[in-house]
């Protein structure tokens, strides 16, 4: 029986984390898989060092608009083949998705949208939702196994968040955003993070600007699902807090095939 461990991070811009010793860590950690998130470049704008790492092909998917957005994959084993995008151009330009299938699951690593700037991203958010779920379930109805990965950018409960009440009007916390949640939990997919631990205080991001990481008043928006199908496979599932130089903090999971 072989483990293999998959990393989860929104690094808050590839280039700007990769001088705050990113790959250090990299090496450290060697993971078999490793999802980024908001990576804000475009595969010619990084440098060597971040494009041949040993061990790992790496997978890049940008947005249109450069500085803005964007994910990677960073693989020991190839994939056996690699997705950019839903097929619908009206979320795939924005370069959010990333969906590597792999002999025995189907790996989405997505940065999916924040809904805070306007009622009309919020709108775009949870239509991203709905066509993201749409597809997912195509794949779970052929009995594929499937993990999603990423920044998901809703708490889904109040043991997700330090401050639900003063939060409860604000996108990444609103009723609607909340109740989507519940929904694709009702699907059929199981967060991972919760079958190991119950604790309230646990988090992956902070704002920066009020320094909230240093009193963890933080929410947990990052998350590893996988489909009900493949929750024996999981032995844990982790959050990295100590892991610092982005805003977010790696989440992780272990998994037998």
């Amino acid at each position: 029986m072989k483990k293999i461990r998959i990393l989860s991070w929104n690094v808050n811009g590839i280039r700007a984390i990769h001088k705050k010793g990113f790959l250090d860590w990299f090496a450290k950690e060697k993971p078999d898989i490793l999802c980024i998130q908001e990576t804000k470049a475009h595969e010619e704008q990084l440098p060597d060092e971040l494009l041949k790492i040993d061990n790992y092909t790496p997978y890049f998917c940008s947005g249109e608009r450069k500085g803005y957005s964007g994910v990677a994959i960073y693989s020991k084993e190839k994939p056996v083949s690699i997705k950019k995008g839903f097929g619908n151009k009206k979320f795939d330009s924005e370069g959010r998705i990333l969906i590597a299938e792999y002999p025995d699951f189907h790996l989405f690593n997505i940065y999916f949208p924040n809904g805070k700037a306007s009622p009309e991203r919020l709108k775009f958010k949870m239509e991203f939702y709905d066509t993201f779920l749409e597809y997912a379930e195509k794949l779970k109805k052929k009995n594929k196994k499937i993990i999603v990965c990423g920044d998901v950018n809703t708490a889904h409960k109040e043991i997700d968040i330090a401050r639900p009440k003063e939060n409860s009007t604000v996108s990444g916390f609103l009723p609607e955003e909340r109740a989507w949640l519940d929904k694709f939990l009702s699907y059929g997919y199981v967060d991972t993070f919760r079958m190991f631990n119950q604790e309230p205080n646990n988090y992956t991001w902070w704002d920066m600007v009020t320094r909230a990481r240093e009193r963890n008043v933080g929410w947990r928006i990052d998350y590893f699902f996988v489909s009900e199908n493949m929750k024996k496979d999981i032995i844990d599932a982790f959050i990295l807090t100590e892991v610092m130089g982005s805003d977010h903090c790696p989440i992780g999971i272990e998994k037998v095939i």
